[in-house]
């Protein structure tokens, strides 16, 4: 087989979809975010402002934070020298998981590397703890949990999503004596449109499952400490498995279940994706315990973050553009074909200075290709102003080139 050819080829077939990611070099600097810098391909620099970072909060440049993780590096030095089983637990994670227990009302937590570890290694072992578990997976799940659920080797069952009557069919329809365990999300990221929480709770007691909730998208954003749309809603205790990040609102690294004593004791001592894993550096777990132990009482962030998201809204029905409302932080902006999307990125950074993302399928199906924005507490109103001027003189450019290309 001529192996460098089937490259050329795979690669070839992205550029011809107008899906080919492009990755843009962004510097960012201490103190300015979410301005940056663009290092372009050409040696020259440009100021730029990000408006699809998941730090969505802009903890990841918060003093609280920064002090922690260079006291932590101070004391400890760079990495954690190994697995958590073989001298890579420290003080700082295991503070770290308190704090997260604390934050979820669960009696542990387990840290991971990154959320989608955490997702892939908890719902692929998952099975072995629970011989002929059956996992009921919304349609729309994170690729992470889609992953661990295909992995796992047991069975699987995939609802419409957000369908709690397709949900109960399905339920309705297995061995009732068989384990089960639902699996969703309490935010969507694409959309950004809400899990019917309290419905698949009803359900889980109803037919005896398990419930897993991946609140990566929510954790630090909702809720009077943080704790998600669970917590926002009063639902923690119906939970059985709750997954987040540290990457998004709390704007470090890492990712976490909390859960049961139980549970996590089961899941560490099974998990590959936990077991063959060097931990976090120490000054890592030490920022991020910080930034979760700051939101913990930190509302006015939090609604600072959820002001600017409607504002950011309402001036973009405004204009009359087609962007998804269903109530939460997240602002998609739907094109609906990736050259267009591509293109109205590419001009948004070049000419503006305006740095968003084309989100292209298989992230989103084909024909709802979107720009995706996460406005923050520290997107002002000049920057705000210059989004909104930037993208009325772009639309319609764009819409032209859709209309030429239909015809």
């Amino acid at each position: 087989m001529n192996y460098d050819a089937a490259l050329d080829t795979a690669i070839e077939r992205l550029h011809t979809e107008d899906r080919y990611r492009t990755f843009i070099d962004i510097e960012r600097t201490r103190g300015q975010y979410p301005h940056a810098v663009w290092n372009k391909p050409d040696g020259t620099t440009q100021p730029v402002t990000v408006w699809c970072g998941n730090d969505y909060l802009g903890m990841g440049q918060h003093p609280v934070v920064l002090a922690a993780m260079h006291e932590a590096l101070d004391a400890t030095g760079a990495g954690s020298g190994g697995t958590r089983n073989i001298s890579g637990t420290t003080v700082y994670h295991k503070r770290l998981e308190a704090e997260l227990a604390d934050l979820h009302q669960k009696e542990a937590a387990l840290l991971f590397t990154s959320a989608y570890i955490a997702n892939d290694a908890t719902l692929s072992t998952l099975p072995r703890l629970f011989p002929g578990l059956i996992i009921y997976s919304d349609a729309l799940n994170h690729a992470s949990m889609i992953e661990g659920v295909r992995r796992n080797g047991g069975a699987k069952r995939i609802f419409r999503h957000n369908d709690v009557a397709h949900l109960r069919a399905l339920l309705a329809a297995d061995d009732p004596d068989a384990p089960k365990l639902i699996a969703f999300e309490s935010i969507y990221s694409m959309d950004g449109d809400f899990g019917p929480i309290a419905e698949i709770c009803d359900l889980a007691e109803e037919f005896g499952a398990l419930t897993y909730i991946d609140e990566v998208h929510a954790v630090g954003m909702y809720g009077p400490r943080g704790g998600g749309v669970a917590e926002r809603d009063g639902l923690m205790d119906r939970i059985d498995i709750i997954n987040g990040t540290l990457a998004k609102a709390y704007g470090v690294m890492g990712g976490y279940i909390s859960a049961s004593a139980r549970m996590c004791d089961a899941i560490r001592s099974y998990a590959p994706g936990f077991i063959f894993t060097t931990s976090l550096p120490p000054a890592v777990a030490a920022g991020a315990a910080a930034s979760v132990r700051h939101l913990k009482d930190d509302q006015a962030l939090r609604s600072s973050q959820q002001t600017q998201a409607r504002i950011l809204k309402t001036r973009l029905k405004g204009m009359g553009l087609p962007i998804i409302d269903h109530g939460s932080h997240i602002v998609p902006l739907i094109v609906g074909d990736p050259k267009h999307t591509k293109q109205l990125s590419d001009m948004l950074l070049t000419d503006f200075g305006i740095y968003v993302q084309p989100i292209n399928y298989p992230t989103v199906p084909r024909g709802t290709e979107r720009l995706r924005f996460t406005p923050s507490p520290v997107h002002g109103p000049r920057e705000m102003d210059a989004l909104v001027r930037s993208l009325d003189s772009l639309w319609s450019h764009c819409a032209l080139n859709r209309a030429e290309l239909a015809g």
